[in-house]
């Protein structure tokens, strides 16, 4: 009779502790995981390495890249849509700059059909006219490619009021905010270099300030004088009397004087 009870006792002690064991493991079973959402993507053509201003692209300096598909801009080259744009856009010049792992913009490239360099990356309807500098003229060579420069006219002018005193030395901003295309023929700036000392500077101007340059360079000495980079900011065109003109927000907008009938493009 006890060995009967002790049996019976030993299985519903095992059964138990089977019990609790299969309650116990049901408790830390982990939470079944979230579906994750499928991020979408799309190839997009990048520059490989750093391309400089004036810099022939090559297919090499060209690659693919995994980007997100909410991201991508219209103006980003799609492997879905150009697969062949690697070998297209060789043999396309840099019109600015493109750091390593950029998006490609055809707005960044031109193609020179056999045209040079600088005719390739001038905009329609500029012009690039040349002007001699020295350090004392040229920010001690801190003026560099790409830079943005006021051209400064000096010249002496007769005191009228008094024609044996000496000459009255007046001077005038006559070609603000304009684009520095090339310090020589240098159109970029070298490995590790922060100046350029050149003797000739190329700048990018509209007709009728590339004739403005002209006629001063004949009656006194030109001076660029180096413009922040936050101006860029604050520059908007303006035309003033049948002008197009650049006005600046802030301390140099007293510079023009702007009538109602002012319209800003």
């Amino acid at each position: 009779m006890k060995t009967a009870r002790i049996i019976v006792l030993a299985i519903a002690l095992g059964a138990g502790g089977i019990a609790a064991y299969l309650v116990s493991g049901s408790d830390n079973k982990p939470a079944p995981a979230a579906p994750v959402a499928q991020l979408q993507t799309v190839d997009v053509l990048v520059a490989k390495s750093d391309i400089g201003l004036g810099q022939t692209v090559k297919p090499e300096d060209l690659q693919w890249q995994t980007w997100p598909a909410a991201t991508a801009s219209n103006n980003f080259i799609r492997r879905t849509e150009r697969p062949d744009a690697t070998t297209q856009l060789a043999g396309s010049i840099a019109r600015a700059p493109l750091i390593a792992g950029e998006p490609i913009r055809e707005q960044k490239l031109v193609k020179a059909d056999g045209s040079g360099f600088m005719a390739a990356i001038l905009p329609s309807g500029m012009r690039a006219i040349s002007t001699e500098i020295s350090p004392e003229t040229g920010a001690g060579g801190f003026i560099l490619p790409n830079d943005r420069v006021d051209v400064i006219l000096s010249q002496h002018q007769k005191n009228l009021d008094n024609p044996s005193a000496p000459d009255v030395v007046v001077s005038e901003t006559i070609l603000p905010n304009v684009r520095v295309l090339a310090i020589d023929q240098a159109p970029k700036e070298k490995d590790g270099q922060t100046t350029v000392l050149g003797k000739t500077v190329t700048l990018e101007l509209r007709p009728d300030q590339a004739e403005k340059l002209a006629r001063s360079r004949q009656v006194g000495t030109l001076t660029l004088a180096l413009r922040s980079i936050a101006d860029l900011k604050n520059a908007v065109e303006a035309r003033v009397d049948d002008q197009l003109v650049t006005v600046y927000r802030g301390v140099d907008r007293a510079t023009y004087s702007c009538s109602p009938t002012c319209t800003i493009q």
